[in-house]
């Protein structure tokens, strides 16, 4: 059986009569596809009036210059929220505490990995049309589908607890706030800032880009009067060290902290909201300029953890520290860090933490909820709310974190961080395996499949990643299998379980990565033709030279993701005209798998 074509044509070509299964189109296939062009058309532009001016793709101009990277600037924005949360700072702080400058050199290189992965989400996104989640929907089986989407709402919620926890610990900071009523207030001031999807996709970037540029100023001040050894510190970027096995968890725990499983659905539908020319000199320059966006967003992103590591460095290296300090740096967290640098760097000191870790908070939820959107409506083909969505995932991620506040206090939080940060790490491969899988797939990407070196060191990480899983889920159960006084008969029913489980684990993944593609998704884009429909089922040989994907998405550029007027318009519209009603199933029966209309 060949694969499905499920991409975007001239209509004037398909009018003309060519590339239909028995090499002709009848007037009905004429008729039908105006019918489709026609209401295509319609269905946007009762959305464009119920949903307004937000509902409009940002435009790329033709030119190449910084006009045409403005344009593309934002996503790498939302993206590098995840690599500056709450999260990754209490792990930059343990690094630099306990080892001064010396993981330096990893977090460079988990910076470098990240903005990789990042760029093959975007490429990902450009070149097909379709966001990660999408490509899963209609690669893998349905349950196997559903399983998918849980793993990633999941990660999504377990992405929350630290910014749920982290923006308590700031309120705290700065009102006095007891940390459980700070929990709860999480659940409301998020809603506020949400408010800014009705504004668009535009709106929201610049405001989010503010908030990592505020995120920025807090951190590169507490460095300036930190005053850390610029020596030092490259020596620790550019010489790697792992001093015992602290030093090895550590490192780890920056490696998880970076690259988050949601950003990768997020970064690969946050592309699909500009107008890039679908020529192949408009993919190639839409996959450039979003590298070279990432590339600035992860290397601020990289700048202010380098700094929290550097500061978490410099204070706790000092001679002479009272032994209330001493105590703060060896068991450093994010409640313990505002007191040690008010009581070394001053007042101020504190008052900045607090507010980086606040906005640092807030930014992250925000982009966690529309990352969450697109999860649902890739997946399951399910459109919540924003304000619904931030609802249901908040009150998920609340309830452990209040319960360990008002029982654990801050203590306890902060190993609530650290216990969701290994669930992301577990999580992880559930959403990198398919993307690389997808990014080396002629199948999908055609002649913008990665680079064979860019195809191995990804797969190398991809394997570390799983890799450093299995050891930790093993030696954890290994521990406390030794110190526990089970039975002999129940260690071994545990034992069994682990590493069955471990097992299960290990051949979900090499299913999700061996499993072969089944649906086309990319046809060579040509550059002087436009088209508004979609093509009958081809096989790669088939294809020609003038057949494009469906770009842009006009339900990835409005933050609310569409509306059922807009998606119900083109079968209610064909119902009410002279022509016989349009009926999807026939036409896929007919001419292989159209589900989708393209844009103008």
């Amino acid at each position: 059986m060949a694969p499905k074509v499920q991409d975007v044509q001239g209509k004037k070509r398909l009018l003309d009569g060519s590339d239909s299964d028995n090499g002709s189109w009848s007037s009905s296939d004429a008729l039908t596809a105006d019918v489709l062009a026609m209401t295509s058309q319609s269905a946007r532009r009762g959305a464009e009036e119920e949903e307004g001016p937000a509902q409009k793709q940002i435009h790329v101009p033709d030119k190449r210059g910084f006009r045409k990277l403005l344009a593309y600037l934002g996503p790498g924005f939302l993206v590098a929220i995840a690599y500056i949360d709450p999260g990754n700072f209490e792990s930059d702080l343990k690094a630099g505490a306990d080892f001064k400058y010396e993981l330096l050199w990893v977090l460079l290189l988990a910076s470098i990995a990240g903005l990789i992965i990042q760029s093959l989400a975007a490429n990902l996104g450009v070149v097909t049309g379709k966001h990660l989640s999408e490509h899963c929907r209609a690669e893998y089986p349905k349950r196997v589908n559903h399983a998918l989407w849980i793993i990633a709402e999941l990660a999504i919620v377990a992405s929350d607890i630290p910014e749920v926890i982290g923006t308590a610990f700031a309120l705290q900071m700065l009102f006095g706030i007891p940390l459980w009523i700070g929990v709860i207030l999480t659940g409301f001031s998020t809603l506020i800032l949400l408010a800014l999807q009705n504004y668009g996709v535009r709106k929201l970037e610049i405001f989010i880009s503010v908030l990592v540029f505020m995120i920025a100023s807090c951190f590169f001040f507490e460095l300036y009067f930190a005053r850390p050894r610029a020596a030092e510190v490259l020596e620790g970027m550019f010489v790697p060290r792992l001093n015992g096995s602290h030093a090895t968890a550590i490192a780890v725990s920056l490696l998880g902290a970076v690259v988050m499983p949601h950003n990768l659905y997020l970064h690969s539908a946050l592309v699909l909201t500009r107008k890039v020319p679908r020529t192949a000199r408009g993919i190639k320059d839409g996959c450039r300029f979003n590298f070279i966006e990432c590339s600035f967003a992860l290397f601020l992103a990289f700048a202010i953890n380098v700094s929290v590591i550097a500061v978490a460095g410099a204070v706790c290296s000092r001679p002479n520290l009272s032994p209330s300090d001493l105590d703060n740096c060896q068991n450093i967290d994010l409640d313990r860090t505002p007191f040690l640098l008010q009581n070394v760097l001053g007042k101020w000191s504190r008052e900045l933490f607090a507010v980086a870790l606040l906005a640092s908070g807030q930014s992250s939820t925000i982009t966690g909820t529309y990352a969450g959107q697109y999860v649902m409506q890739g997946f399951l083909e399910l459109r919540f709310k924003p304000w619904l969505r931030n609802l249901l995932t908040r009150a998920v991620a609340i309830v452990p974190s209040l319960a360990v506040a008002m029982i654990g206090g801050s203590s306890g939080a902060g190993d609530l961080i650290i216990i969701s940060s290994m669930i992301l790490s577990f999580e992880l491969p559930f959403a990198l395996l398919p993307l690389l899988k997808f990014t080396s797939s002629p199948v999908k990407m055609g002649p913008f499949t990665n680079h064979w070196v860019i195809t191995l060191a990804t797969w190398l990480i991809g394997f570390f990643v799983i890799g450093v899983n299995c050891y930790f889920l093993g030696s954890l159960g290994i521990d406390y299998l030794r110190e526990s006084d089970l039975p002999a008969g129940l260690v071994v029913l545990v034992a069994i379980v682990m590493f069955a489980s471990m097992f299960v684990y290990l051949v979900c993944l090499l299913y999700l990565a061996l499993r072969k593609d089944s649906e086309i998704t990319y046809v060579h884009p040509d550059s002087e033709q436009g088209g508004d429909i979609l093509l009958p089922r081809s096989s790669v040989d088939d294809l020609t030279g003038d057949q494009f994907g469906p770009m842009p998405r006009e339900d990835i550029a409005h933050m609310q993701l569409g509306s059922p007027r807009a998606r119900e318009g083109l079968l209610s519209e064909a119902a009410s005209s002279e022509v016989a009603p349009l009926n999807r199933e026939d036409y896929t029966r007919r001419h292989g798998g159209v589900d989708q209309v393209g844009p103008d």
